[in-house]
C-alpha cells in the first residue's frame, strides 16, 4: 500500500511542476511576443516594457491563447503595423519555442 502511495504522492508532484513549468513558459513567451510588438510598433525602452507586461496581463482574461492574440492584432493594427492573424499565431508558436529554451538553460 506504501508503494501506491508513494508513486500517487509523485504523479501529484510532476503534475504540480508540469503545471508550473507549463505557467513560467506561457508567461515568458507572452513577454517575448509583447517585445516583439512593441519593436514593430516603435515603442520607446519604457514603453516596451509596460507592453510586454499588458501582454503578459492579457493572458489572464481567458483560457488558451485567443486573448493575447486579439490584444495583439488589435495594437498591431492600431498602429497601423501590416501584420496578419497568421503571422501573430507564427511568431507566438515561435516565442513559445525560444521561451522553452530560455528556461531550460536556465535550470
Amino acid at each position: 500500500m506504501t508503494d501506491f502511495k508513494d508513486r500517487e504522492r509523485a504523479e501529484e508532484a510532476k503534475f504540480a511542476l508540469d503545471a508550473d513549468t507549463a505557467f513560467r513558459v506561457a508567461a515568458r513567451r507572452n513577454r517575448l511576443l509583447g517585445e516583439w510588438a512593441a519593436g514593430e510598433m516603435n515603442l520607446t525602452a519604457e514603453e516596451t516594457d509596460s507592453y510586454r507586461k499588458a501582454v503578459v496581463q492579457a493572458d489572464f482574461e481567458e483560457a488558451g491563447d485567443e486573448d493575447v492574440i486579439r490584444k495583439l492584432l488589435g495594437d498591431l493594427t492600431a498602429a497601423g503595423c501590416d501584420v496578419s492573424e497568421a503571422e501573430i499565431r507564427a511568431k507566438l508558436e515561435e516565442k513559445a519555442v525560444e521561451a522553452r529554451r530560455q528556461l531550460m538553460s536556465e535550470s
